[in-house]
């Protein structure tokens, strides 16, 4: 196999496939490489760690057609580091050699049949749009638990509602809900639970980056595959019965606080520079004309700020994990933010003014 690339086109094919590739090879040094297959013009470079499969297809200049399996990290670096401009790169039955300029580097490469085989994507379900769903998961996947031991909510659920793609993330902490609008061809028909890691590399990815067009849906019994452009990323999914959420949404709240995102967002950033921690919270006490934030360290001091805005119901003061909240205002896409909550003891909502789409619910914490 031998090719000429552009190198920064190659790094970026080496680098999105090559975060599949786990830090724990399972016994299989092959794991920790990926897999290049030139045919034509035409290479595709795929990285696995059995549970998630990322493949990246780009164009370049084929000079011999075959495969070859690269150590994944070393070889993005070593395309990283070389001058831009034209890349080399041939395999041979165990090396790879790497070449531009003046700079020629040989790598060890691994049996390409050792490499697992990928299968073919299921049935195509629907078409999302591409920067709806970059917002959406932008929105959602910091929502999603990082604790194995709870593996349920380690993914995002996919979900149909009112006709609507649903994605839904909670961590028990707080949940967070972005209906996708303008959706196509939409077959879901029973919740799809993926994996938050899929979707977070999906939505980082820079062939989608948000842009025009659709990204592809196909689903077995097992597995989803997310298509778009020369990007795919495939996943096992997982199994089990997803929490009620829907029980946990109040139908109206009898306090409603109306702000301006940014004034927000940079207030509750400075007063968190006093949290020692996330046990540390954020004290909002809501009132007429706006809400007064304030946190305090009993070994560092106390910050305190006021926030303009408009306020109906009872005063009220309710604490949050500040990073917790600094998340959910940061994910509104709207100029305008809108807190609404029940009493001290019960989730509060942030959503945003001029859209409805997006709901972020947030536990409070019990303070004396």
């Amino acid at each position: 196999m031998k090719l000429r690339s552009e190198r920064d086109s190659l790094v970026e094919a080496l680098s999105v496939s090559g975060r599949a590739v786990g830090t724990r090879t399972l016994g299989s040094a092959v794991l920790s490489g990926v897999l290049l297959e030139t045919s034509g013009n035409s290479l595709t470079v795929t990285g696995t760690d059995l549970d998630l499969t990322i493949q990246v297809t780009t164009e370049v200049i084929g000079v011999e057609d075959g495969s070859c399996v690269v150590p994944a990290k070393v070889a993005a670096d070593v395309v990283r580091s070389l001058e831009p401009g034209a890349v080399t790169l041939s395999c041979t039955e165990d090396t790879v050699e790497i070449s531009a300029a003046r700079n020629n580097t040989t790598l060890r490469s691994f049996p390409v049949v050792e490499f697992p085989a990928v299968g073919q994507p299921g049935e195509k379900i629907l078409d999302l749009p591409a920067k709806s769903l970059s917002e959406g998961l932008r929105q959602v996947t910091k929502a999603a638990s990082s604790d194995d031991a709870r593996p349920l909510l380690t993914g995002i659920l996919l979900t149909e509602e009112s006709g609507e793609v649903r994605l839904v993330a909670t961590d028990s902490y707080r949940l967070a809900m972005r209906d996708l609008l303008e959706t196509t061809g939409s077959a879901i028909t029973s919740d799809i639970l993926v994996p938050a890691r899929a979707l977070a590399e999906l939505q980082r990815a820079p062939t989608t980056g948000g842009g025009d067009g659709v990204v592809e849906v196909f689903s077995s019994s097992s597995e989803i595959t997310f298509k778009y452009g020369g990007l795919r990323i495939s996943t096992r999914l997982l199994e089990g019965k997803y929490p009620d959420y829907r029980q946990l949404i109040p139908d109206s709240y009898p306090n409603e606080l109306h702000l301006g995102k940014e004034s927000l967002l940079s207030a509750l950033k400075r007063v968190r520079l006093l949290a020692r921690d996330n046990t540390t919270p954020v004290r909002l006490s809501m009132r007429s004309g706006g809400v007064d934030l304030s946190v305090v360290s009993q070994e560092i001091g106390d910050s305190n700020e006021t926030v303009d805005g408009d306020f109906s119901g009872d005063e009220i003061t309710v604490a949050f994990n500040p990073s917790y909240l600094i998340d959910g205002v940061d994910a509104v896409i709207s100029d305008e933010v809108i807190i609404e909550a029940a009493d001290s003891g019960q989730p509060a909502t942030v959503r945003g003014a001029e859209r409805d789409d997006y709901r972020y619910l947030l536990m409070p914490v019990r303070v004396s």
